[in-house]
């Protein structure tokens, strides 16, 4: 792969993961709320009312850190830190509320090409740069 193949997949997907950290704190009472619905009212209405708040925003600021570190110091750390993390978060969306999978915009089906497009970036070690 070239090198700008390889940056052409490694800033979509920093597009990707600043947008969703953007999205995720602009919608906090709205679509990212959404997505916990599946959690325990116990959860989201008794002793902690915060914490959909919490999680919403640590994975706001997860997102963000990942963009800036695939940005700006990409390489095998940040590609398999952002292939675990995405497979955390699929995970945990799968629990929490599993018919986003069937959902016609595919808020979990777009993590299987982001993950193959980690793959190959983790595979293209001869291009891969260690500043952007």
């Amino acid at each position: 792969m070239s090198l700008a193949q390889h940056k052409l997949l490694r800033y979509s997907l920093v597009a990707i993961w600043l947008a969703t950290a953007l999205v995720s704190v602009w919608e906090l009472h709205g679509q990212s709320r959404e997505l916990l619905a599946g959690l325990p009212s116990a959860w989201t209405e008794g002793r902690a009312p915060w914490l959909p708040t919490a999680i919403i925003l640590a994975g706001a600021a997860a997102d963000a850190a990942l963009g800036l570190w695939l940005a700006f110091r990409p390489g095998r750390s940040a590609y398999w830190a952002a292939l675990l993390l995405m497979a955390a978060m699929t995970l945990l969306a799968t629990l929490i509320h599993p018919a986003w999978w069937l959902h016609p915009f595919g808020p979990l089906t777009k993590n299987l090409p982001i993950a193959a497009i980690l793959w190959v970036l983790l595979q293209d070690t001869t291009t891969s740069p260690p500043h952007p």
